[in-house]
């Protein structure tokens, strides 16, 4: 795992705990769902992610400084449709590029409504050829309309994790 710092602060202090145990005082997200089987689909799709094919299938991708992941790339999503969206931006916080996983966390960055980390990754399971697909977050409201939506905002999370692991099934 590698970690670089960043000019623009994050907006919260626990930077790189998706890599380890969340902290207190999140909403904490884990979703682990099988997505196939076979090195081939893990090495394809742990490309796939690094190059924000998450993002992108998803339909919420705008921006990247970098084509693929890379601990300080800073990246864009939005949220919402036609003019009524919320943009957020966020930073790469590290990249796992490890025999058995690979992946990349960000962190929310001012103008994001969430203030927290999310872990999108894969992984390998020698033992039984499986490939699961992983988001993991922490989070907590970065502004009112956030802390007002309360329940909704994490189901809402929710779908987005199922959707996320969605791109990453072979077709």
């Amino acid at each position: 795992m590698s970690q670089q710092p960043a000019a623009v602060p994050f907006t919260y202090t626990d930077v790189g705990a998706t890599a380890g145990e969340f902290p207190p005082g999140y909403d904490h997200f884990q979703l682990r769902r099988r997505i196939g089987s076979g090195r081939d689909l893990f090495e394809r799709a742990g490309e796939q992610i690094r190059a924000y094919r998450i993002q992108h299938g998803t339909g919420i991708f705008q921006y990247a400084s970098t084509p693929t992941a890379e601990p300080g790339t800073d990246l864009t999503v939005r949220l919402g449709v036609g003019p009524f969206g919320i943009t957020a931006p966020c930073r790469v916080v590290y990249v796992l590029d490890e025999p058995n996983r690979r992946g990349f966390a960000y962190g929310t960055l001012p103008g994001h409504p969430e203030s927290g980390e999310e872990l999108f990754a894969v992984e390998y399971d020698p033992a039984d050829d499986t490939v699961n697909g992983l988001i993991a977050a922490f989070s907590r409201p970065g502004v009112w309309y956030v802390r007002l939506g309360g329940p909704i905002v994490r189901l809402l999370q929710r779908w987005f994790a199922h959707r996320y692991i969605a791109t990453l099934r072979p077709r």
